[in-house]
């Protein structure tokens, strides 16, 4: 399985490529927005596509032609204004979304936010409460696109080393979770079709990613 990864570059994108490339099942794709960024991609064995993610829906369309899933882990990062939020979290999500409809890629996994859902915007401070919205309606447009979506809530994410446990649901306490973790479980939805359909939220836990997996 080919797997187009938007946002290849962030942390849990590098993450992803990684492993993909390690698996014998599936082969990266690295969306990546500058050409200094390529040797990194190309040394892990994976192919890449320049493309920048405020750009046109055709552009992402053409990096996804041959793929069999794209995977969007964007984001606009904590230190950014309002504008690259909705640039980003939001339309650029939307962007790939249709672009992948365009290329006719029907597998989606979705990196969101810890929880997205309405009250979550009304109960998050004024400085988050954008990012909230923004993954809220990406997130939905996702879900009516027709598209064999997952969408992975992660908690709070960090660089630590992962171990491979965690724990899911959609009403799960908060807590942390390892980069690694994260990218781990994105491999894992991909490898179960019983991830279809299906959202998600990821902390640090107890329970090994594929077996809790299985539970979803």
């Amino acid at each position: 399985m080919k797997v187009l990864v938007v946002g290849a570059n962030g942390q849990i994108g590098k993450h992803v490529v990684s492993l993909l490339q390690d698996s014998d099942n599936f082969d990266a794709k690295a969306m990546i927005r500058k050409q200094e960024q390529v040797s990194y991609f190309e040394e892990l064995g994976a192919e890449t596509a320049l493309v920048d993610l405020e750009g046109e829906i055709e552009e992402i369309a053409k990096a996804a032609e041959g793929v069999d899933a794209v995977v969007f882990t964007a984001g606009s990062g904590g230190h950014t204004g309002k504008d690259k939020t909705v640039m980003i979290d939001l339309d650029g999500a939307v962007k790939t979304v249709e672009a992948a409809k365009q290329a006719g890629v029907k597998r989606f996994v979705m990196i969101s936010s810890f929880d997205t859902r309405r009250k979550a915007i009304q109960e998050a401070n004024e400085s988050f409460a954008p990012y909230v919205a923004a993954k809220h309606y990406a997130d939905e447009w996702l879900k009516d696109a027709d598209l064999d979506y997952t969408i992975i809530h992660p908690g709070f994410l960090t660089n630590d080393e992962g171990n491979k446990k965690v724990t899911f649901g959609m009403d799960v306490e908060a807590g942390k979770v390892p980069r690694e973790d994260i990218a781990r479980t994105i491999v894992a939805s991909l490898e179960n079709d019983s991830t279809v359909g299906k959202e998600f939220q990821v902390v640090g836990g107890n329970t090994p990613i594929n077996e809790a997996i299985k539970s979803v």
